[in-house]
């Protein structure tokens, strides 16, 4: 009888071992997960955890101390330059390592080494933008200038640094779910961060759709769903600005418009794509419009709402510059800040420096291509994906004169038919020394050294905003742009001619900028962006058709009213939810809306809607209620001429509906198509809310009625599991809002400074400095970000080492 519990031991005993020491439960062993010595119990961190540390590494050559502060912000004071940017590595690596790694292995198309084949299409999507070619291309640029070369060197000897040192037990969390090691840490990583934020900031990448919708409706149909130009547009350099004569006069191919209808290949499903409202704020005030005469700089960039946070804030200081700011975890400087002279700040200029064409191959071999009527020798990258417990798998990727072949039959990225080939012509492709403009602008001391720095961006093109301690603010839309003739790159090109090709870049003196001295006493006194077009129509060059309005609308009408402006007054602005679409439609909306017959919610409803006081606030229904009725409206308008379009179509601008519902005009798409009856826009709006209506009850059944309940804004750990995740934030804001907070995506840093004698600063980002879930560093600033609060932020000087904000000392050394 003793047999039979000895049998059912040993399968208990078995089946622990299968169960702890494999991968059938995790994708890392259940047993490693557990141990007391090196598992995720070690990530638990202390709340009295002490950060201070005597380092020593032969790679320094001086001296550096890191004071942490009580929000663990480091102030790194170093006595040579380089020396900076190795701790600056090290820091990054301490507290946000597996945060790089992934973002990086996402940019290379790395993924599969760790998630398997489910990741194989994001990875060969990747390779074929050209991720890792393009991250090639810049680092050629930047090491060979022996500035930046140091830099990156350094900072990547002291993110390796850390790696060498790093015991199991001391494995980021991720690393131990995923079953993982760091590798080690080179200048390519680097190159590849800075490709994948300009990635992330190329949201406008809709040929494939506009080329369906075009072939879908007939040119007039065509202008009045996508018009060129909006009345609503204040633009970011003022409209009445003179423009000189361009120095080149892009000729569009004559065979132009026949070659943009009719194409008929497209499209099966949607691609993952970077949030197109990837945008943000920023502006600067001149001295005469604030109450202490000092400019006032503020930005607050929108980006995808993660734990960790994209940002980590951080003093770097040496004898040559002392600079404070959001930094990014995986390249060096500090990118959104100030310095002891002046401050900087920006926003995506949403310029379209992405287009494709569609090649012709001699035959499936792809060897040759169709060129200015001549058989022109294909190149080719073979891109070697390893897979996670599978055969690695080989992409061979064709390039052109225009760059790689995104597109064929091989791989659709569900965006064609897979018959026809289409090459990717990237502005981020070409060399560009993208740190350059950091390192510079961490030491500007005046108008003339932001002007020389910032013209070292290239790609994404952004709004850089600038102010000074000697009063001076600017804006420059900077980037290397292709001039283009109208409507270059809105869709899929011919690549058989070089006639459709980009015909060169905007000079770089003819890139709209606004510069108000200190001297000035008769301009608006003020600068701003909001991803708004740059310019009006007097600019000569094409600037593309899709540009949000709102916001930029709103921060120029409130600014433009302001005096006596206050730090306070510039972080209540930035925390605005005015939402100011809504109040050019909500007239029109109770001007047109039969209420005869409605039920009792349906009056309900309208009733919120006729007091809503047009604020995105947390318990508004009324910002729900518009939200709801918006929507539908878009839908009733145009549903019924979208019916038989192809799936990857183009929806119309959101202004385009706005536009036309204030001139109060017989817009054609008013018209039910498939109704006998001619509807009007009154037909269409009571219509709508009947449907809202509808939606209402069922939202208010669930208690989602209020505005934060329904937009239900939240903060997702980089993996998507909820435990590391902030969950349903009490948050207002909105897409028209100043303050841009929509559901997963929103202001990722908010940042207000004074250019007083001493920088009064201030600013919070919605995350927290370490990267590790078990720490009380992780989200501990989300609730201030939440409320709308913001930190002093502390540019600490020598003499200030027994403040006692300072905490921990961490003392480094060769």
């Amino acid at each position: 009888m003793r047999v039979l519990p000895f049998i059912l031991s040993l399968l208990v005993t078995v089946g622990l071992i299968v169960t702890l020491d494999t991968k059938f439960v995790l994708p890392a062993p259940l047993g490693a997960l557990l141990s007391p010595q090196h598992g995720i119990w070690q990530n638990a961190e202390d709340v009295d955890a002490d950060f201070s540390a005597n380092l020593k590494f032969p790679q320094l050559k001086g001296k550096v101390q890191v004071y942490l502060d009580d929000r663990l912000v480091p102030h790194v004071f170093a006595e040579q330059e380089n020396d900076v940017y190795f701790v600056q590595g090290y820091l990054h690596a301490k507290f946000r390592l597996w945060q790089m790694e992934l973002q990086t292995y996402k940019a290379a198309g790395r993924l599969c080494e760790f998630f398997g084949e489910k990741a194989i299409n994001i990875d060969r999507e990747f390779r074929r933008l050209g991720m890792v070619y393009a991250a090639e291309n810049s680092l050629k640029e930047m090491e060979a200038d022996t500035v930046i070369k140091a830099e990156c060197d350094a900072y990547t000897a002291g993110v390796n640094a850390y790696i060498d040192n790093l015991s199991e037990s001391q494995l980021p969390l991720e690393y131990k779910l995923l079953g993982y090691y760091p590798e080690k840490w080179n200048n390519l990583k680097t190159a590849l961060f800075l490709k994948y934020m300009s990635y992330d900031l190329a949201g406008h990448d809709d040929d494939f759709e506009m080329t369906n919708t075009k072939s879908f409706f007939s040119d007039s149909d065509f202008v009045k769903l996508f018009p060129l130009t909006q009345d609503s547009l204040d633009p970011i350099i003022p409209k009445g600005t003179v423009y000189p004569r361009p120095k080149i006069i892009p000729i569009a191919p004559s065979t132009v418009d026949s070659a943009y209808f009719n194409n008929k290949d497209l499209v099966a499903v949607d691609e993952e794509k970077p949030d197109k409202d990837n945008g943000s704020n920023n502006w600067a005030v001149s001295g005469r419009k604030t109450k202490n005469g000092a400019p006032i700089l503020c930005n607050d960039p929108h980006l995808g709402l993660n734990l960790p946070s994209v940002w980590f804030e951080m003093q770097i200081s040496t004898p040559e510059f002392n600079a404070y700011g959001a930094t990014f975890p995986g390249a060096p400087g500090v990118i959104i800040g100030f310095n002891d002279n002046c401050a900087f700040g920006f926003t995506n200029g949403g310029r379209d420096v992405r287009d494709y064409y569609e090649i012709t191959f001699k035959d499936d071999t792809r060897k040759e291509y169709l060129f200015n009527g001549e058989w022109k020798q294909t190149e080719f990258r073979i891109e070697h994906i390893k897979i996670k417990d599978k055969r690695d798998y080989l992409d061979t990727v064709a390039y052109t004169v225009f760059g790689p072949v995104m597109y064929d039959k091989s791989f659709t990225g569900g965006r064609s038919s897979g018959k026809k080939q289409y090459a990717v012509r990237w502005k981020a492709h070409d060399p560009s020394d993208e740190l350059k403009i950091f390192n510079l602008l961490n030491r500007a001391k005046n108008y003339t050294d932001y002007t020389n720095a910032v013209t070292n961006l290239h790609t994404p093109g952004q709004n850089v905003v600038f102010a000074c301690k000697d009063g001076d603010i600017a804006m420059r839309t900077q980037g290397e742009f292709p001039a283009k003739w109208k409507g270059q790159g809105d869709f899929i090109m011919p690549g058989t001619d070089s006639s459709y090709m980009w015909q060169g870049m905007i000079p770089q003196d003819e890139v709209p900028f606004q510069y108000i001295p200190a001297s000035d006493s008769i301009s608006r006194g003020f600068v701003s962006s909001a991803n708004q077009k740059p310019t009006d129509s007097a600019y000569h060059y094409y600037l593309g058709r899709d540009y949000p309005l709102y916001r930029g609308y709103l921060i120029n009408r409130l600014l433009s009213k302001m005096h006596n402006i206050t730090p306070q007054d510039m972080m209540s602005l930035q925390n605005n939810n005015y939402n100011v679409f809504a109040e050019m439609a909500i007239p029109v909306f109770l001007k047109n809306i039969n209420t005869t017959g409605f039920n009792e919610d349906e009056l309900k409803y309208y009733k919120l809607l006729n007091e809503w006081n047009l604020n995105d606030d947390v318990a508004e229904k009324g910002a729900t209620v518009f939200d709801v009725l918006w929507k539908q409206f878009t839908k009733v308008v145009f549903d019924d001429e979208y019916a038989k379009a192809p799936k990857v179509v183009m929806r119309p601008f959101e202004s385009t509906l706005l536009e036309e519902i204030l001139k109060d005009t017989s817009y054609k798409f008013y018209d039910n198509i498939t109704t006998p009856k001619k509807e009007t826009l009154a037909d269409d709006i009571t219509a709508a809310f009947k449907l809202a209506s509808a939606e209402l009850v069922n939202l208010e059944i669930a208690d989602q009625l209020e505005w934060a309940k329904y937009k239900d804004t939240h903060i997702s750990h980089l993996t998507k599991l909820e435990p590391f995740s902030d969950m349903h934030l009490p948050v207002g804001g909105g897409t028209y809002c100043i303050n841009a907070t929509k559901a997963d995506h929103g202001p990722s840093w908010r940042m207000v400074l004074s250019l007083t004698a001493k920088t009064e600063a201030y600013g919070v980002y919605p995350g927290g400095q370490s990267g590790n879930p078990g720490s009380r560093f992780y989200d501990n600033f989300v609730n201030e970000w939440v409320s709308g609060k913001y930190y002093p932020l502390w540019l600490m000087t020598k003499d200030e080492t027994k403040d006692k904000r300072i905490k921990w000392v961490m003392n480094f050394s060769k």
